[in-house]
């Protein structure tokens, strides 16, 4: 189906590529594919994209199950694009770009479809600010988030210029739902391992300007600039849901949690400890109310 100088130019390609026949079982997986979502080829031929890197879109809904691009495009001939978020093999969630086109024979007939795949996340800030935060020791060394202190002065400088210039912002207090029972389940080891992809599902999923950092155990800040509430919990709610949709393999199952979260606006009176008592409190409603939920404070 690819010949050697096609391989060749697909091999050399940063973005995903990945061939399928008209029962979605891959084909080709190409290298882009195996750096963006750390399946190696041998992981993923001869397997369907639900096997792994499973395709959902910001509401969390399984698109492989329901909505599949590349099975619109084997059956309508017509080339499809769309935001969607693949699972990394760690188990976080990925924002792509993934455009679908059908593959035909040499009479014309569809024997399957390519779907090309481009990392969305703001992966140069994330470098520049790791690197940033490591000389400044305001690294968070598990996670590479900001630390609590980084995040604190944030908080501030963001307090600050509300007050003087009228910048809106808001805050996202987030925390893992019974994670004492995954390390009492499974050990510190898989606990770390969680904090990861949740940290990595985090940071992969805002804007350049937003700042996700620790704050302390399984709890993180998000600070999040020039936002309405709306959009705040739109923002919110997106990374609850996938979340909620990462998880990773061990022998005994799928390794998943889910977080609860208090988001607020910032009101030119706060101070820092005002708003995060305020978003402390949403939080703990989210809690108290069956927890993976979004409490937003109507302003």
């Amino acid at each position: 189906m690819i010949n050697d100088f096609s391989k060749t130019i697909l091999e050399n390609l940063n973005d995903g590529v990945y061939l399928v026949d008209n029962d979605r079982k891959i084909l080709y997986w190409n290298k882009g594919a195996e750096n963006i979502s750390g399946y190696t080829s041998s992981e993923v031929l001869g397997k369907r994209c639900s096997d792994n890197i499973s395709h959902i879109n910001e509401h969390g809904i399984q698109l492989c199950m329901t909505e599949c691009p590349l099975a619109k495009t084997v059956t309508d001939s017509i080339s499809r694009e769309m935001n969607l978020y693949i699972r990394h093999k760690t188990g976080h969630r990925i924002p792509v770009l993934a455009r679908t086109t059908p593959l035909r024979d040499s009479l014309g007939h569809v024997i399957g479809a390519i779907e090309v795949f481009t990392d969305n996340s703001p992966k140069l800030a994330i470098t520049q600010r790791i690197k940033e935060l490591e000389k400044m020791a305001l690294l968070d060394p598990l996670t590479e988030l900001a630390n609590r202190r980084y995040t604190e002065l944030n908080i501030q400088t963001k307090l600050d210029e509300l007050r003087r210039y009228g910048r809106p912002f808001g805050i996202l207090y987030m925390d893992i739902d019974h994670f004492k029972n995954v390390n009492d389940s499974y050990g510190h080891d898989i606990g770390d391992k969680v904090l990861i992809m949740v940290s990595n599902t985090f940071i992969k999923n805002v804007r350049a300007s937003d700042i996700v950092g620790r704050w302390g155990g399984e709890e993180f800040l998000a600070i999040i600039p020039n936002i309405t509430e709306e959009q705040l919990y739109f923002t919110a709610n997106k990374l609850r849901v996938l979340v909620e949709q990462s998880g990773f393999s061990l022998n005994s199952g799928i390794v998943q949690v889910t977080v609860s979260i208090g988001a607020t606006l910032a009101l030119p009176k706060d101070t820092a400890e005002t708003l995060l008592e305020r978003a402390d409190k949403l939080l703990y409603y989210s809690k108290a109310n069956g927890r993976n939920r979004v409490s937003v404070k109507q302003l």
